[in-house]
C-alpha cells in the first residue's frame, strides 16, 4: 500500500470525468438494512449476555463481601458474650443477690461500671429472682436501670428457664435498640437472679453507612435489627403472619414500631441465597440491587448485602458494545468498500484509496482505545485475584498461628507438671546408686520402686494433660484427703529438702474423702504448697500451714503462708494463663489447678495481703 505522499507524486490531480455507468442505490439500501439489523441483534445479544454475567459476578462478589461483614459482626458479638458467663459465677454478684446489703450493692455497682467501660457493651446490670434490677453500670446516670422491673422481658424468662439467652429488643428505659445477653446465677433451689449485658451496634452501623453498599441484619421473623439505612430499622422482609405480629407487639420487643414491609420489589425468581430487587434508598432514585443473604454464625440472624446493578451493568454493557462494534464496524466498512469499488473502481480509484486509508486509521485508533480499556479491565481483574490470594494466605496464617499457640500451651503444661516428679526421681536414683555402692540392696530396691511409681505418675500426668487439651476430665471417685496431702508432701521433699520443717499440717481425725482423682488433686496441692514454700523460703520466720475444714457436703482445704503477699497487678489476673511473677515461671500452675478443681465441682479462692496469702480449695465431700 502506497502512502499519501507517494500518491500525490505518482497521480497528479486531473479533472474528474463522469462514470460511464449509472450508480445503483440498491446495494446501498441492502447494506444499510443488513447493518441496522446486525446492529440491533448485536446490541440486544450483548445486553442480554452481559446482564447475566454481571449479575452472576455481583452475586459472587457479594458473597465474599457479605462473608467479611459477617466475620466482623461475629467479632463484635463475641466481646460482650463472656461478661454474663463470668459474672454469673462471681462471688460479689452471688453475695449481692443472696443478701442485698447497701454496701454490697454499692460495691457491685462500681464493679459493673468499671467492667463496662473497657468492653464493647452498652450497659451491664444484675436482676434478682423477682425480675428487679438491683445493680447496674449506669447507676449514676438519670436513665439508671436500678429498680426497674424486667420480669416481663424475654431475655429474663428464657435465662431463668434455660440458663442463658440472647434477645434483640428496644430498651424499655433508654429507648435504644440492642442485643441483650443474659446468664442465670445459680440453678434450681439455689436460683439467685440473672446477669444481663446490653450490646449496641451504633459504631458498626456507622461503619456500614460509610461504605458504598447497604447492609442490614434480620431476625428469624424477618425484622430488620441492625442496618446501615436508619429508616429501615424494625421493618420486615415481608408481611408477618397475624399471630406472629400480635405476639411481637405484645412483647414490646420493638416498642410501637409499625413493623411494615420493606419498600422492596423482587424481580424474577430468587435463588437460594440471592435475589434481584428494586427499591428506593433515602436520597436516591429507584434502582436495582443484587441482594445476597448470608447466615450469621452462632445466631439465628441473617445478613443482607445489597450491590447496585446499574453502575456495574452500564460499564460492562458499554465495554461489550464497544468490543462488538470494533468487530462489526470493520465488517460493514469492508462491505461498503467492496460495493464502492464495484461501482466506481475505474472512475474513483484515488477517492477510494483515500477513504480506505482514513477508515483504517479510524479502526486503528478505535482498536487502540478498546485495547487500552481491555488492559485496564484485565489489570483490575488481576488486582482482585491478588487480593483474594492474600486474603486466603492471611486466613491460613491465622489458622497455623492458632495451632502453634495450642501446641505451645500443651508443651508448657507438660513441662510444668512433670518437673516435680522428675526432680524426685533424680533424688531417688542418686540414693539408690549410693545404696548399691554400699551393697545395701534393700533400701536400693525401695528407691527403685519409688522411681517406678513416679514414672507411672508422670504417665498419668501426661494422659491427664492430653485429656485436658481435649476438654476431657478423669472420672471422679472418692479420694482420701490424707493420701492426697501426704503424696504432695512426699513429692516436695527433694525440692525443699531441709525446709519442710516450715510446713505444719493439721489432718482430720476421721478418714475424710472428697470427690475427684488422686493424681490430679495432688497436682493442685503440689502447685499451692510449692508456691507457698517459695514465698517464705528466704524468711527466717517463714511458716506454711495446711488446715482441713470438713462440713456436711463440702471440704475446705486451706494453704496459708506468712510471706510478702501477691502484688495487686498479679492478683487481679492470678488465674490467667502465662501470668506470673517468677522469672522462670510459666504462669500455668494456678490455671491448671483451677481447671482441675472445677472439673470435680469445686473451686479455688485466694486472699492476700502484706501479712501473707491464703488459698482455699473447696471440694465436694464423698463417702469412701
Amino acid at each position: 500500500m502506497c502512502t499519501m505522499s507517494q500518491m500525490q507524486i505518482s497521480q497528479p490531480k486531473t479533472p474528474q470525468r463522469a462514470h460511464p455507468f449509472r450508480a445503483s442505490r440498491r446495494p446501498w439500501l441492502i447494506l444499510t438494512a443488513v447493518a441496522a439489523v446486525a446492529l440491533i441483534i448485536v446490541l440486544f445479544s450483548v445486553q442480554s449476555f452481559v446482564s447475566t454475567t454481571v449479575l452472576a459476578d455481583l452475586q459472587r462478589q457479594g458473597r465474599v463481601d457479605a462473608g467479611i461483614k459477617v466475620a466482623l459482626l461475629r467479632a463484635v458479638l463475641e466481646r460482650p458474650r463472656s461478661l454474663p458467663q463470668i459474672l454469673s459465677r462471681d462471688r460479689d454478684v452471688e453475695e449481692a443477690l443472696s443478701e442485698p446489703r447497701p454496701d454490697r450493692i454499692s460495691g457491685l455497682n462500681r464493679k459493673l461500671e468499671d467492667l463496662v467501660s473497657g468492653t464493647n457493651a452498652s450497659v451491664l446490670y444484675v436482676i434478682d429472682r423477682h425480675g428487679r434490677a438491683i445493680a447496674s453500670s449506669n447507676w449514676q446516670q438519670p436513665s439508671s436501670f436500678v429498680g426497674s422491673d424486667y420480669a416481663f422481658r424475654e431475655y429474663f424468662s428464657r435465662a431463668v428457664a434455660n440458663g442463658k439467652a440472647e434477645h434483640f429488643a428496644l430498651g424499655s428505659v433508654s429507648g435504644l435498640p440492642g442485643l441483650y445477653i443474659s446468664q442465670r446465677v445459680g440453678s434450681g433451689e439455689n436460683f439467685l437472679g440473672v446477669v444481663v449485658v446490653k450490646a449496641e451496634f451504633d459504631q458498626l452501623e456507622e461503619d456500614w453507612r460509610n461504605a458504598t453498599r447497604p447492609a442490614f441484619v434480620t431476625d428469624p421473623n424477618g425484622v430488620v435489627l441492625i442496618t446501615s439505612i436508619p429508616s429501615w430499622r424494625f421493618m420486615t422482609l415481608g408481611a408477618m403472619a397475624a399471630p406472629v405480629l400480635k405476639t411481637v407487639r405484645e412483647s414490646l420487643q420493638f416498642g410501637d414500631a409499625p413493623l411494615l414491609p420493606l419498600p422492596v420489589k423482587v424481580l424474577g425468581a430468587p435463588q437460594e441465597d440471592a435475589r434481584l430487587i428494586e427499591t428506593v434508598l433515602p436520597g436516591e432514585r429507584q434502582a436495582r440491587y443484587v441482594e445476597v443473604t448470608v447466615p450469621v454464625g452462632t445466631t439465628a440472624w441473617h445478613l443482607h448485602y445489597l450491590s447496585p446493578v446499574e453502575p456495574a451493568l452500564s460499564a460492562a454493557v458499554r465495554q461489550a458494545q464497544l468490543s462488538a462494534l470494533a468487530v462489526l464496524i470493520p465488517l460493514l466498512a469492508l462491505a461498503a468498500l467492496w460495493i464502492w469499488r464495484r461501482q466506481a473502481v475505474l472512475a474513483r480509484m484515488a477517492e477510494e484509496q483515500a477513504a480506505r486509508m482514513e477508515l483504517e486509521r479510524r479502526v486503528v485508533e478505535r482498536t487502540l482505545d478498546l485495547t487500552r480499556a481491555r488492559d485496564r479491565l484485565e489489570a483490575e481483574i488481576n488486582d482482585h485475584h491478588v487480593t483474594e490470594t492474600r486474603l486466603q494466605g492471611v486466613q491460613q496464617e491465622l489458622v497455623q498461628a492458632n495451632r502453634l499457640a495450642i501446641l505451645g500451651q500443651v508443651a508448657a503444661g507438660v513441662a510444668h507438671e512433670i518437673n516435680q516428679p522428675v526432680a524426685t526421681i533424680r533424688a531417688y536414683a542418686d540414693n539408690a546408686r549410693t545404696y548399691l555402692s554400699r551393697s545395701q540392696v534393700g533400701p536400693a530396691e525401695e528407691n527403685l520402686l519409688e522411681i517406678a511409681s513416679l514414672t507411672d505418675r508422670i504417665g498419668a500426668i501426661t494422659e491427664d494433660l492430653k485429656a485436658l487439651s481435649r476438654k476431657g476430665r478423669s472420672a471422679a471417685e472418692p479420694v482420701s484427703v490424707k493420701d492426697v496431702l501426704n503424696g504432695a508432701v512426699m513429692l516436695l521433699k527433694t525440692r525443699f529438702s531441709g525446709r519442710l520443717d516450715l510446713l505444719t499440717m493439721t489432718l482430720p481425725d476421721d478418714d475424710l474423702h472428697v470427690s475427684g482423682n488422686r493424681l490430679r488433686l495432688e497436682q493442685v496441692m503440689i502447685n499451692l504448697l510449692q508456691n507457698a514454700l517459695e514465698a517464705v523460703e528466704n524468711q527466717p520466720d517463714g511458716m506454711v500451714r495446711i488446715d482441713v475444714d470438713a462440713r456436711s457436703s463440702t471440704v475446705f482445704i486451706h494453704v496459708t503462708d506468712n510471706g510478702p503477699g501477691i502484688a495487686p497487678a498479679i492478683l487481679d489476673q492470678l488465674f490467667t494463663p502465662f501470668n506470673t511473677s517468677k522469672e522462670a515461671g510459666l504462669g500455668l500452675g494456678l490455671v491448671i489447678a483451677k481447671d482441675i478443681a472445677s472439673d470435680y465441682g469445686g473451686r479455688i479462692t485466694v486472699e492476700s495481703g502484706t501479712e501473707g496469702t491464703r488459698f482455699t480449695i473447696e471440694l465436694k465431700r464423698a463417702e469412701p
